[in-house]
């Protein structure tokens, strides 16, 4: 086998298509989430905070004499916490509608094996 059908048996299995795909998507997620933290959430939870603490943007949190910006880690890790709730919550909301569908789903029947071996089981107990 060549090397050249090998990478092409390699490149075409499941497997690597589906990683493909989920990359492609989890991209394209990805700008959907940092919106929704960007423009919807960090705004609400952040305005009033600022407000209160008479500045326009945490990046003018700084140790006075030196260039250590506080405000600009603190502002990524409430980022963070916020995409990783944002991403929990939807990924909770998927798995509760999953476990919905699958628990609609009706048992399948049991085969015609299955039948006759039961018939001949309650047969059996019956003696």
């Amino acid at each position: 086998m060549s090397f050249i059908s090998e990478f092409k048996k390699f490149a075409m299995e499941g497997s690597v298509l589906e990683l493909a795909v989920g990359f492609v998507v989890g991209a394209a997620f990805k700008e959907i989430v940092s919106s929704l933290v960007n423009d919807i959430i960090s705004p609400a939870i952040l305005k009033p905070a600022l407000t209160f603490a008479k500045l326009a943007d945490l990046n003018q949190l700084v140790i006075p004499g030196t260039a250590i910006k506080y405000g600009s880690f603190i502002s990524s890790v409430i980022s963070f916490l916020i995409v990783a709730l944002t991403l929990f919550v939807i990924i909770k909301a998927i798995n509760a509608a999953k476990t919905k569908k699958e628990a609609v789903a009706p048992p399948p029947e049991p085969s015609s094996t299955d039948k006759l071996l039961m018939e001949i089981r309650d047969k059996l107990s019956a003696k």
